[in-house]
């Protein structure tokens, strides 16, 4: 009988120490640590790293409203400008983040993806696609830029190349939590388990 009792309470602690296991995040798995501390640029506790130009960056957008009610707080954004595409795209980003003092609200954020991956009709299609997205809102068009107004996007670009940079990251749609960690997406299964990792991550 105690023998029985004995094998009970070693499965029980099995099972449990294999539930704890899933619950906890793995380094390497679901996020990795990164190479330099990204505090200092004072980024938002967590922060979505990604471009209007990935697809997958698009599908993630329409997540962000309840991720975000999922962690219980606002997520940042910073848009990645490691090759010419992307280049583009913060242009168009950081266009509307400069001239609303904030990043998009989430329907623009929609409106952006959109327009950008227009995937019919020619370039002047997509830049009226673009141009509307911002006046719209009476904003000035990332095409219509004055000098001025042009120095500071490319001040704006240029801090989110160096982030990036510093961070090593390659690949979209990503976060950065406490500008310490970075979340490896291809890691979860589903949205629920992101936000277990983030919300993990924040308390480190």
């Amino acid at each position: 009988m105690k023998k029985l009792i004995a094998l009970f309470l070693l499965g029980v602690s099995a099972l449990l120490t294999g539930c704890s296991d899933n619950i906890v995040p793995v380094e390497g798995k679901q996020y990795s640590k990164l190479p330099a501390n990204l505090s200092t640029y004072r980024l938002p506790q967590v922060t979505e790293v990604f471009s209007l130009n990935c697809g997958h960056c698009g599908k993630m957008e329409a997540e962000i409203p309840k991720l975000e009610s999922m962690i219980d707080q606002s997520i940042g954004k910073i848009h990645i400008t490691f090759n010419e595409s992307a280049q583009i795209g913060a242009m168009i980003y950081y266009s509307a983040e400069m001239q609303l003092g904030h990043k998009p609200d989430h329907q623009m954020m929609l409106e952006l993806f959109s327009a950008v991956q227009m995937a019919e009709g020619s370039t002047a299609d997509r830049k009226g696609a673009i141009d509307r997205v911002f006046q719209s809102r009476d904003l000035i068009s990332p095409y219509d830029l004055g000098e001025d107004a042009q120095t500071q996007l490319f001040q704006a670009m240029h801090l989110a190349d160096e982030i990036t940079a510093k961070g090593e990251i390659s690949s979209v749609p990503t976060f950065i939590v406490n500008g310490k960690y970075l979340i490896i997406t291809s890691g979860h299964e589903n949205l629920d388990s992101i936000a277990d990792t983030i919300q993990y991550l924040i308390k480190q």
